[in-house]
């Protein structure tokens, strides 16, 4: 962090306490009638005072209280820059003209010393907006900046005259860490905290900018303003704060801000909390919140025994077994769970349903965690009076009718996965029996993790830290409404960055990193959430994402794992910002990011496939090399299947970077040196950085993919059989397994590559086991119209859906495999060293056939392996494979007791497979996963 010396940093805190108090003289106080009005207005910001111009690009930096820089631009001689403020917002500029309506002038001097450390690593991309002037505030003008940073500032070059040849605005955040962030991070919890054992309540708001601050107070959810409650300014963090002589929990807030908004004027404007714990409907209004208040804790829930119990079952990252869940998708077509309570919270505490009783199968074979897609109050699904669509059952299984329902009301309907973070610790209203009643959403999602803990499994949350809703003055911002350009990350010119799809945010700002972590850690401590899945990690500082896992264990009292995306993109790509939370970066950290290596060789292609590459580009499961659709095959398949083999063998190895492999082309290289793409192949240094996966709720669903690229004439029960073998995968693979809800039960979702926005009709799961669902229409078609002609059809034939034969297969298979996993530390080694001494994979290197994959690993002298040696095999291919294994020769191998099981789903094993102890040879049924052990 960039600190202020003491001698400095106690000047601006003198000046700034004297220039807050002229500042609130020349700031028209409201009265007590206008503020409440305020309170209760339909409108959420009122202009005070407007602009006078419209706000410039802001292409200059504070890098510190001392320090500007703005690229682009050089001095002449007798030219000037000069930054120009006032706090009523008068200020005027045009290009050769002199500045009007300024309050306050501050000559700055360019400056050529080199920056120090911290403050060169931080800004280091600046280097890629140009060259430019870097400019030095005296010792008294960096006292005047807190009170300046309050209203209107810009930034003008000025020629010796006078006239302005150049006029920026002014990106902040660098200013501000500096000044507040130290007293600010160490002020403990924000937003409204119940203090002296129940006695009081206080409020604190970070709005260092802010003119004003006050609290409106309600009674209840919809109730009018009772009171309204000045808050009073800390000079030294930035916090407005004010406590309170009661127990307000129950009672709901918000703010009045008022605060300069470039463009606009002074602006007030009523906010929600940030740190809002609760909500009422809609997210309307804050709601205070007292852990220790009984009518947010459901029976048993001081009774941890079952999260003790399903704790214990995970020691090492390498343990875990996801299943990947969204809460509504879970029950809403469950017809065994009450109509009131489908699509909600509560839903997981019917024991007896169908659907909890699949879960607690799966947890019985194996599976340790449940996976939740956004819980946190998220801004696109309305939580009151959400929309049902009248879809057209009858439609033919190609049309575009259920589609076009679906879309018509998909804005208001009850249904989004959810990526659209308003308050990232208040739970989503929406899946609660009653939004508008904050208490119930705290309650009801404790009652969820409370059955599903005693199911036996833990509960792990999908969070998006790295974009908001909303920003600016946008009804869903939250953020950008309290302290406007601070907590969104800003690009060249002082817009909102989007790359991740939403307004992105900054969290290599101390202050939205204090904002990620400390929701985390409430999250693990309140909620009792074992684990996180981070939405786009990359986006975010590695250094931020070990802080939070400090922070986020010792809050929760035990190892809390965190896994994430890892993908290198956008702004911050290769490092451009910081060093990142992503694939390559991560190493050493003991985070785990997803793979995209053995996916995209399982599936065919990569994510982001369109087109007739999706039909062409076949993958090892589905047909490269030795099923070739009309669409597929070219002359390299050959060596694609081969280099895909390998690809999945560092998969399966837990793509550890110095894993030694025999590779087709011939030499013995490491994982890293393997090539994917242009990236290395293995690119972690321990299992528990590596999440393996064949499909999750981005892409098409494994089933859909399959159904693109296997030959269209595959049977069902064929098809079943390639959906297992992609899960085998999973299962056999070093690191951690993560499977999407309803891979066990064949799910489609119609062929929809994105089904984000596509409501209930597309995203449905049936735990009675009829249907998968394929063939109910064409997907949606703003993501996947132009494939319509290549989807149709395939929908349109009746021999691709599976049914209830083919899912209650699949379904006994998938949990015969969770139980080969859960047999033996072998398939869950927990150190890179054990993997290279142990594992050692057969059938490779230039003479290999492509089609199986063998792996032998030593359980010798292992606790907890089990068996003295397990080892697996993989075949692809339709037709029984016979391989030759010398090296197996002398071994006393039997089937895994799983496959010998009376219950074994799949009976080839047991009927098919062979093996000759005295010569090493095997033959492996086709599309078979199996494992053999010796005792």
């Amino acid at each position: 962090m960039t600190s202020l010396s003491s001698s400095r940093l106690g000047l601006i805190l003198a000046l700034n306490l004297l220039s807050s108090a002229t500042w609130a003289g020349s700031v028209t106080a409201a009265s007590a009638a206008e503020l409440r009005a305020a309170c209760d207005s339909v409108d959420a910001a009122t202009v005070l005072q407007p602009a006078a111009m419209a706000a410039p690009e802001a292409r200059a930096f504070a890098l510190s209280p001392a320090l500007l820089q703005w690229p682009g631009q050089s001095l002449a001689p007798g030219e000037r820059v000069a930054l120009l403020a006032s706090a009523r917002g008068g200020v005027q500029v045009k290009v050769r003209a002199a500045a009007q309506g300024v309050e306050q002038r501050v000559e700055l001097a360019p400056s050529e010393a080199p920056l120090v450390p911290e403050l060169a690593q931080r800004f280091k991309y600046l280097e890629s907006f140009g060259p430019g002037l870097r400019l030095a505030l005296s010792a008294a003008d960096q006292a005047r900046l807190p009170q300046l940073l309050r209203g209107e500032l810009l930034l003008v070059k000025e020629d010796a005259a006078g006239q302005v040849l150049a006029v920026t605005g002014l990106q902040t955040p660098g200013a501000l860490d500096a000044l507040y962030a130290d007293a600010a991070e160490a002020a403990g919890e924000l937003g409204a905290v119940v203090v002296k054992q129940g006695r009081q309540t206080e409020f604190k708001l970070w709005a260092p900018t802010a003119q004003q601050v006050h609290l409106c107070r309600y009674a209840g959810p919809e109730s009018p303003a009772q009171d309204v409650e000045a808050l009073t300014f800390d000079p030294r963090s930035g916090l407005w704060q004010q406590r309170l002589p009661a127990n307000l929990s129950g009672s709901y807030y918000r703010y009045l801000v008022e605060v300069w908004v470039p463009g606009l004027g002074r602006v007030r404007n009523r906010v929600t909390d940030p740190y809002s714990l609760s909500l009422s409907a809609d997210s309307a209004r804050s709601m205070v919140v007292d852990w220790a208040d009984p009518r947010l804790q459901p029976p048993g829930w001081q009774d941890r025994r079952a999260h003790r119990q399903a704790s214990a079952r995970v020691r090492q990252s390498t343990d875990m077994v996801i299943y990947e869940l969204h809460v509504r998708d879970f029950s809403i077509g469950d017809a065994s769970v009450p109509p009131a309570q489908r699509g909600k919270y509560l839903a997981f505490t019917q024991a007896g349903s169908q659907g909890m009783r699949h879960l607690r199968a799966l947890a019985q074979a194996g599976l340790t965690d449940v996976h939740l897609l956004p819980v946190f109050d998220l801004a696109s699904v309305p939580e009151q009076d959400c929309l049902t669509p009248q879809v057209p059952e009858a439609a033919a299984p190609d049309s575009p009718a259920q589609q076009a329902a679906v879309m018509k009301v998909a804005g208001q309907d009850c249904f989004n996965w959810g990526y659209d973070p308003w308050h990232y610790s208040a739970p989503e209203g929406s899946y609660a029996s009653d939004a508008r009643h904050g208490e119930r959403r705290i309650r009801e999602f404790r009652q969820m993790v409370q059955a599903l803990h005693r199911a036996g499994l833990r509960v792990g949350m999908d969070v998006v830290y790295n974009h908001t809703a909303a920003s600016g003055q946008g009804r869903h911002s939250v953020l950008d409404r309290i302290v406007p350009g601070y907590y969104q990350r800003l690009d060249a010119k002082g817009q909102v960055e989007r790359s991740t799809c939403c307004d992105n945010t900054a969290t290599e700002q101390r202050m939205m990193a204090k904002l990620m972590i400390d929701s985390v850690a409430m999250w693990a401590r309140e909620y009792r959430i074992d684990s996180f899945r981070f939405d786009l990690m990359a986006h975010q500082p590695r250094a931020v994402m070990e802080a939070l896992q400090q922070r986020v264990n010792a809050a929760a009292g035990q190892p809390v794992q965190l896994i994430g995306e890892g993908w290198n993109f956008g702004e911050v790509a290769n490092g451009a910002r910081f060093v990142q939370a992503s694939q390559l970066s991560l190493n050493g950290s003991g985070i785990g990011t997803f793979s995209d290596r053995a996916r995209d060789a399982a599936r065919g292609g990569s994510a982001g496939d369109n087109g007739l590459e999706v039909l062409k580009n076949q993958g090892w499961l589905n047909g490269l090399g030795f099923a070739p659709k009309r669409h597929a095959g070219t002359p390299a398949a050959a060596t694609q299947l081969m280099a895909s083999a390998d690809l999945l063998r560092v998969g399966l190895a837990g793509s550890l970077r110095d894993f030694e492999l025999d590779t087709w082309r011939g030499p013995r290289l490491r994982a890293d040196q393997i090539a994917y793409g242009d990236q290395p192949a293995g690119y972690v240094s321990e299992p528990g950085e590596v999440v393996n996966y064949v499909d999750n709720h981005d892409n098409q669903t494994l089933f859909d993919i399959n159904v693109l690229k296997l030959p269209q004439d595959t049977p069902r029960a064929e098809r079943a059989r390639v959906q297992l073998l992609g899960a085998a995968l999973t299962a056999f693979s070093q690191g951690v397994a993560y499977f999407h809800a309803g891979i066990d039960v064949l799910r489609s979702k119609s062929l929809d590559r994105n089904s984000y926005d596509s409501g209930d009709w597309f995203n449905r799961l049936d735990w009675s086991y009829q249907r998968n669902f394929f063939g109910t229409g064409l997907p949606p078609a703003a993501d996947n119209q132009a494939m319509y002609p290549w989807l149709a059809p395939l929908l349109a034939d009746p021999g691709i859906a599976p049914g209830p034969a083919e899912i209650a297969w699949m379904r006994d298979g998938f949990r015969d495999l969770l139980k080969i996993r859960a047999s033996s530390r072998l398939l869950r080694l927990s150190s890179a060293a054990e993997i290279r001494q142990r594992l050692r994979f057969l059938n490779t290197g230039p003479a290999q056939n492509p089609l199986v994959l063998a792996a032998e690993i030593d359980g010798q002298g292992l606790k907890d392996a089990g068996f003295a040696r397990l080892a697996y095999f993989l075949n692809t291919s339709p037709e029984a494979q016979v391989l030759q294994l010398p090296e197996l020769a002398g071994r006393r191998y039997a089937l895994h007791p799983v496959h010998l099981a009376p219950g074994a789903a799949d009976p080839r094993p047991k009927r098919e497979f062979a093996f000759e102890a005295a010569t090493g040879q095997l033959k492996v049924p086709g599309r078979t996963a199996l494992a053999l052990v010796e005792r």
